[in-house]
C-alpha cells in the first residue's frame, strides 16, 4: 500500500510504502492504548467518585459499578469474619496454655507471684479470661458486627505477647524442675552396693576391743571384688590409703556433703575426676581395719557424719514414687532402672 503526502507551500509529493501487516500492527496498537487509558479513567476517576461519594458523578458511577463494589465488601465481611472466628481459637488455646502453665507451675513449687507481673488494664483488647471462664458462645457476626481489621490485628498482637509470656512460664518451669533434677542427683540417696547391711549408724560393741564404740557409717556386707557405686554424682576429694579406712574413695557432691567408701580393694578413679550417679568407683575389699570383707560407707555434711541411712531411705522413697508412675504409664515398675 503507498501514501502520498503533499505539501501545497513546497510543491512537494511525498510517497510512503506500508504493507498491510504493518498497517494492521498499528491500528490493533492504537485500540490497546485507547483501551488502557479508559481504564485508568474508570479507576481514576469513576471508582473514586463511588468510593469518595460525589454527588452527581457518584451517582452515575454507582449505576456502572453496584455490583463490584456490592462483591467486594462481601468479600472482605466474609475475610473479617473467618480471621475473627481465628482469633477466637487462639484466644481459647492461649486460655487452655496459660491454665496449664500455672497448673504445672503449682506442681514445680513455683509461687504465682514469681511468673505474674501486675499488668495494667488496656480496653482496646478484648479480655482474655484469667483461670476458669465459661457462658454461651456467641459469635461475632450475630451480634451484627464486622471486627476491623485494624481491631483484629491488636487482637493477634495482643494474643502473640501473652504467648510468649507463657513460654517465659514454661521456661521458668523447666528450668526449675531442672535444678530440683540435679540437686536430687547430687544428694547421696542410691545405695554403693546392693547387699544386707551388717552393721548400722551410732554406737556399738567395737568387733577388735568388744567395747562400745560411735560407728560413724553403715557395713554392708558382701564379697571381695563386689562393684561399689557412687551414691550421687560428684568430684573425686581422694582415692588412696587412710589408715584404718584402708583404701578409701572420697566425693565431694556439693553443698557439703561428702561421702566415704572404705576398706575397698580396688580404686577404679583418680582425685578430680568427675563421677556420676550410680558410676562404679571401686571393688570391695577387706583393707585397713577390717574383719572381713565388707563395704564402710559414710555421709558428711559440713564435715559431721550423718546417718546414711536417713539419705538411702530418701532414695528408696524417690524409687517407690517413680515406680507408681511408671506403673500408671503402664511400664513394669523398676524396667527403667533395670536399664
Amino acid at each position: 500500500m503507498d501514501i502520498l503526502i503533499t505539501h501545497g507551500g513546497l510543491a512537494r509529493t511525498r510517497s510512503f510504502h506500508v504493507s498491510p501487516a504493518t498497517l494492521v500492527t498499528a491500528i490493533v496498537a492504537l485500540l490497546l492504548a485507547l483501551m488502557l487509558l479508559s481504564g485508568a479513567i474508570y479507576h481514576l476517576v469513576v471508582l473514586k467518585a463511588v468510593r469518595a461519594g460525589w454527588p452527581i458523578l457518584g451517582d452515575i458511577a454507582g449505576l456502572v459499578v453496584p455490583e463490584d463494589t456490592e462483591q467486594r465488601d462481601r468479600f472482605l465481611r466474609e475475610n473479617l469474619d473467618a480471621m475473627a472466628q481465628k482469633v477466637g481459637e487462639m484466644q481459647a488455646k492461649v486460655v487452655r496454655l496459660e491454665a496449664m502453665g500455672e497448673r504445672i507451675a503449682g506442681l514445680a513449687g513455683i509461687k504465682p507471684e514469681e511468673i505474674r507481673a501486675a499488668e495494667a488494664a488496656d480496653t482496646r483488647h478484648l479480655p482474655v479470661p484469667k483461670g476458669a471462664a465459661g457462658g454461651p458462645y456467641i459469635p461475632m457476626s450475630a451480634s451484627g458486627e464486622t471486627p476491623s481489621l485494624a481491631h483484629l490485628n491488636e487482637l493477634v498482637d495482643t494474643l502473640d505477647d501473652q504467648a510468649a509470656r507463657s513460654g517465659d512460664v514454661f521456661t521458668l518451669i523447666e528450668s526449675r524442675l531442672l535444678e530440683r533434677r540435679l540437686e536430687m542427683l547430687m544428694v547421696p540417696s542410691a545405695p554403693p552396693v546392693l547387699g544386707p547391711v551388717g552393721s548400722g549408724f551410732g554406737f556399738r560393741i567395737d568387733p577388735f576391743t568388744s567395747r562400745p564404740a560411735l560407728h560413724t557409717g553403715l557395713d554392708f556386707a558382701g564379697p571381695s571384688g563386689t562393684p561399689i557405686r557412687s551414691a550421687a554424682g560428684g568430684v573425686v576429694l581422694s582415692a588412696e590409703g587412710a589408715g584404718a579406712y584402708g583404701q578409701m574413695v572420697e566425693v565431694d557432691h556439693g553443698n557439703g556433703l561428702v561421702t566415704r567408701y572404705a576398706h575397698t580393694s580396688r580404686m577404679l578413679v583418680r582425685p578430680g575426676e568427675l563421677v556420676r550417679r550410680g558410676q562404679v568407683i571401686a571393688h570391695m575389699g577387706s583393707t585397713g581395719r577390717s574383719t572381713g570383707s565388707h563395704l564402710h560407707f559414710e555421709v558428711l555434711l559440713n564435715g559431721v557424719p550423718q546417718n546414711p541411712a536417713r539419705f538411702l531411705a530418701r532414695g528408696e522413697s524417690l524409687s517407690l514414687k517413680a515406680d507408681r508412675q511408671e506403673a500408671r504409664a503402664g511400664v513394669e515398675p523398676g524396667a527403667r532402672r533395670a536399664r
